[in-house]
């Protein structure tokens, strides 16, 4: 079975997204999914879409599973209700 994947949209200089993103990694770690992530700068869509919600998390079909103040326990729960 393909390990799950997941994206993590964010910007440089952000420290709610780096908050975010340390808290996606220690959950990365405990259930070994991938993560690609992803600057908003580098994709005009992705701007268009995120530039005020960062950081977000979504899955493969592009299903949000958390943003803005992600904390390990409120993605934890995110992720097993996917």
């Amino acid at each position: 079975m393909d390990k799950m994947t997941y994206y993590f949209y964010t910007k440089e200089q952000c420290p709610l997204c780096e908050d975010g993103l340390a808290a996606v990694r220690l959950l990365q770690k405990e259930l070994g999914f991938e993560l690609e992530v992803r600057d908003i700068y580098k994709n005009d869509e992705w701007l268009e879409k995120y530039q005020i919600r960062i950081p977000v998390m979504t899955d493969k079909d592009d299903s949000v599973i958390d943003e803005g103040n992600i904390s390990y326990w409120s993605l934890k729960e995110s992720v097993d209700r996917a």
